[in-house]
């Protein structure tokens, strides 16, 4: 075999640094791009935020020449510094200092007059909307109410194992009998009994119910709070004791045999049942709100639908002039040296920043162009759209859509969407044409809405009622679409009120 040498021509991608960076940035969501810009700009001193820009710009701040006005700015900067320090032996210092902080930034102020108290709040904010609750509300809320109890030091024991057991939702964790057997181990003389009587006790803590160990006891414990003669109790009990399954399912036929009722008076036994909370710890551990920054605001001008990028997420950045004005083109010294490499790091992240939103932007004037049906009529004029649609428009790879559309969100006059919202897949129509899966799930939930309470639609039904629309599915995909927006059955939809 001879050996030879070839020469070929051809293309490839390299996965340059630069690349990396803007495909990192790219796929990241608002509140970790603000996390990535906070700690380049710890990291990089040639990297500053500028807040009176308008936008992210990159100054051209070239590297700085051994001669000429560079030399004279190098100049001008030591002679100011010389003039300042210059005669410091005849200088003297004042009586009083000018401090750089107020009596108000070390020690509390007095409270506010009520005049000024009503003019701060006159925007009617309220401060304490946005703070987040403790994690265990719950736990100190009923370990509050134990304290104040006066029980006895084992007593207190115990009722801190309950306590200690207990869920956000309010119900036990543990056995009866795994608490008693812990408590056993640790104290002498414990008996089972107490256990149980602390229990009972801490059960008819605030909210009432709590400590229960399944939805039936919690709801009977608040039903026997209420006034023997109310109407209905006695059976609402039996109810909720043996009966509690069925009344999940919705077996009225059942239940009306087992406690001799008809309709009307199993109607009335209901809504009592319906006034107790299976959840009582939600009551005081609710979880806090959580905010989202919408990347895009969308919103219709003189009768166009117009996409805008949400100033708080662009953050506005510069090359600081003054360090890259300190950059000697053939200086090869270290200081010079690492000026130069943080002087392209910072260009490098600000140009991937722009590639980020012109991206983004033009994903986004991409969805709304082809969803402006939506915009104007709702989800059952949504447009069937994947995202080979939007990457064959915009001349761009599959991925590179998934990766601007996840965790990116929209906020139109129909609420705040995240990008991945407008894409669903689509079901031929009788005319030849195409619906979208979202548009077909709320035309079940509007035929949901709309049913009788006492005769609610099969999936069969709801199919041929589709048909008679012109599209065309199978009782298995309205199954599946149900499902997905976690509707039951229609044996468990009935209702008798």
């Amino acid at each position: 075999m001879k050996q030879s040498l070839q020469l070929r021509i051809g293309q490839s991608l390299t996965m340059t640094p630069q690349l990396q960076q803007a495909i990192k940035l790219l796929q990241l969501s608002s509140l970790e791009l603000q996390t990535e810009i906070q700690e380049t700009l710890e990291a990089n001193p040639l990297l500053e935020q500028d807040d009176h820009l308008g936008e992210i710009t990159v100054r051209d701040a070239e590297p700085a020449r051994e001669n000429g006005a560079d030399h004279d700015d190098v100049t001008e900067l030591r002679s100011s510094a010389d003039n300042v320090s210059e005669n410091r032996a005849d200088q003297t210092l004042p009586d009083e200092l000018v401090l750089d902080t107020g009596w108000d930034e070390i020690y509390d102020s007095l409270p506010a007059s009520p005049t000024q108290s009503q003019s701060n709040r006159e925007d009617n904010r309220d401060l304490f909307e946005n703070q987040a609750k403790q994690v265990d509300a719950l736990n100190e809320h009923l370990l509050w109410q134990l304290n104040c109890s006066h029980l006895s030091s084992l007593d207190h024991e115990i009722g801190l194992s309950i306590i200690d057991s207990t869920d956000e939702s309010g119900y036990l964790t543990q056995t009866v009998e795994d608490i008693f057997a812990g408590l056993e181990a640790q104290h002498e003389g414990v008996e089972f009994d107490e256990v149980e009587a602390v229990l009972r006790l801490v059960q008819r803590f605030d909210p009432i119910g709590v400590a229960a160990r399944s939805p039936s006891e919690c709801m009977l414990i608040q039903l026997s709070q209420y006034d023997p003669d109310t109407p209905h109790l006695k059976k609402a009990l039996a109810l909720v004791e043996n009966y509690l399954e069925h009344l999940a399912s919705n077996d009225f036929a059942l239940l009306k045999r087992r406690l001799q009722a008809n309709d009307a008076e199993l109607s009335e036994i209901i809504k009592l049942i319906q006034t107790t909370n299976p959840h009582p710890g939600h009551i005081v551990s609710e979880n806090h709100a959580q905010y989202i920054a919408p990347d895009v605001y969308v919103k219709k001008h003189e009768g166009v639908w117009v996409v805008s990028i949400n100033p708080e997420n662009a953050p506005r950045l510069r090359v600081n002039d003054q360090y890259a004005g300190l950059i000697k083109r053939r200086d090869n010294s270290e200081q010079n040296t690492y000026l130069k490499d943080h002087l392209q790091e910072a260009r490098w992240f600000i140009k991937s920043l722009q590639s980020r939103n012109d991206t983004l932007m033009r994903v986004a004037r991409a969805i709304v162009k082809r969803q402006h049906a939506f915009l104007d009529y709702g989800e059952e004029a949504m447009q069937p759209m994947v995202l080979r649609d939007i990457a064959e428009q915009l001349e761009l790879h599959e991925s590179t859509i998934s990766r601007v559309t996840t965790l990116k969100y929209m906020h139109t006059p129909r609420g705040i969407l995240e990008f991945k919202y407008f894409f669903s897949s689509h079901v031929s129509t009788a005319d030849g044409g195409e619906c979208s899966a979202t548009a077909i799930r709320a035309i079940i939930k509007k035929f949901v809405a709309a049913e009788p309470a006492d005769k609610p639609l099969s999936d069969n039904k709801i199919a041929l009622l589709l048909g008679d629309q012109g599209i065309n599915v199978a009782r298995r995909t309205v199954a599946k679409y149900r499902e997905a927006m976690l509707i039951p059955p229609s044996n468990e939809r009935k209702r008798l009120f």
